[in-house]
C-alpha cells in the first residue's frame, strides 16, 4: 500500500471568488483574481483519486510550536514593540500583513491605517482574512499603503517573487516593513550545529546585502535598518529581554543581534512632458523709423 502523500491545494479561479466569510472586506481591500492566478482553496481536507490534499500554512508547524516557548514568546514581544514604533508614523487606508506570525493581531493592532488585513496560505494557525499564495497575491495593483512581512522571506523559496508582488500592490510612496533572522551573529553560529538551529527549519535566510540589492532593483528606498534581540540562543533562558540591554546591543555590538527590521518606501518618478523650445525667426515690425546714413551739418554764424 503506497503511503499517503500530502501537498498544497491550488485551484484556478476563472472569475472573482470570495475566500473569506466577510464579503465587505474583500471589496474594501480590492481583491481581484487574475484569470491564470492560482489561489488556495479554503477547506480542511480534500480527497482526490486516493490522495489526501491538505492546505498548509506558510510557516512550518515546528516554528508555530517554537513561538509558544519562552524564547519564542520573548521574541514576539520584542518584535511587537519595535513594529509599534514604526507603524506609529505610517498612515493611510490599507495595511496588509503576509503570513500569520504568532497571533493574527500581534502586529496589526498597532497599525494607524483605516483597515488592516492578513493573508496566509492556510487558516491553520491564525485567522486570515483571505487565503492565497504569497508569491501570487490576490490583491489589485496599487491598493495597499503598508505591507508587513514578518519572517516571510526566511521560510520561502521564492523571496524575490514575493517582493515583486509587494511592489505591485503597494501604492505610490507606500511603505514596506520586513522582519528577518540574521545570517550571522550568535544565532547564525548556532545554526551551524546540526539539529541545534534556532528557530527551527529556517533554511532560506536572506542576507541583508542581498535584500538591499533586491529592493534597489525594485526602485525602493531603504529608510532604516534595526538589529535587535540580543539574547543567547539558549531555550532555557527565562523572562523578557531587558530594554536597557537591547539599547546597549544596538549601540555597541549590533552585528550580534539575532534579528533585523528593514523599512523601505516605494519610489515613483512622475514624468513631466517637456516641450522642445524652437528658435523663432526674427520678424520685421512695420511702422518703425528707418535708419538713415545722412550726416547733419550744423552752420554757425560767425557774427554770433
Amino acid at each position: 500500500m503506497a503511503p499517503e502523500t500530502r501537498k498544497k491545494v491550488t485551484a484556478v479561479a476563472p472569475t472573482r471568488r470570495i475566500l473569506c466569510d466577510n464579503c465587505g472586506s474583500i471589496k474594501s481591500i480590492g481583491l481581484s483574481y487574475r484569470p491564470d492566478g492560482a489561489v488556495q482553496v479554503p477547506v480542511a481536507q480534500f480527497e482526490t483519486q486516493g490522495i489526501n490534499l491538505e492546505p498548509s500554512s506558510h510557516y512550518p508547524e515546528s516554528v508555530q510550536q517554537w513561538l509558544t516557548t519562552r524564547l519564542g514568546e520573548s521574541l514576539l514581544q520584542q518584535e511587537s514593540r519595535i513594529v509599534e514604533e514604526v507603524l506609529d508614523g505610517i498612515f493611510g487606508e490599507q495595511c496588509l500583513q503576509l503570513g500569520a506570525w504568532g497571533e493574527s493581531n500581534t502586529f496589526l493592532r498597532h497599525a494607524r491605517t483605516q483597515r488592516t488585513w492578513l493573508i496566509d496560505e492556510a487558516a491553520n494557525g491564525g485567522a486570515p482574512h483571505a487565503i492565497g499564495q504569497l508569491h501570487r497575491l490576490p490583491v489589485a495593483n496599487d491598493t495597499v499603503d503598508c505591507v508587513l512581512l514578518p519572517h516571510v522571506l526566511d521560510y520561502s523559496d521564492r523571496p524575490h517573487a514575493i517582493l515583486r508582488e509587494v511592489d505591485r500592490v503597494l501604492t505610490a510612496h507606500g511603505h514596506l516593513v520586513i522582519l528577518g533572522f540574521k545570517t550571522g551573529g550568535l544565532w547564525g553560529i548556532r545554526r551551524l550545529i546540526p539539529g541545534a538551529g534556532l528557530p527551527p527549519d529556517a533554511h532560506h535566510l536572506v542576507p541583508e546585502r542581498r535584500l538591499r540589492d533586491w529592493l534597489a532593483l525594485l526602485d525602493m528606498r531603504v529608510q532604516g535598518m534595526t538589529r535587535f534581540f540580543f539574547r543567547l540562543p539558549l531555550p532555557g533562558i527565562r523572562g523578557p529581554s531587558s530594554p536597557r540591554w537591547e539599547q546597549r546591543g544596538q549601540r555597541w555590538w549590533p552585528e550580534l543581534g539575532a534579528c533585523y527590521m528593514l523599512t523601505a518606501q516605494k519610489r515613483v518618478s512622475t514624468l513631466t512632458p517637456v516641450r522642445p523650445v524652437w528658435r523663432r525667426k526674427p520678424k520685421v515690425v512695420a511702422g518703425l523709423a528707418e535708419t538713415t546714413n545722412r550726416v547733419s551739418r550744423i552752420r554757425f554764424d560767425q557774427d554770433s
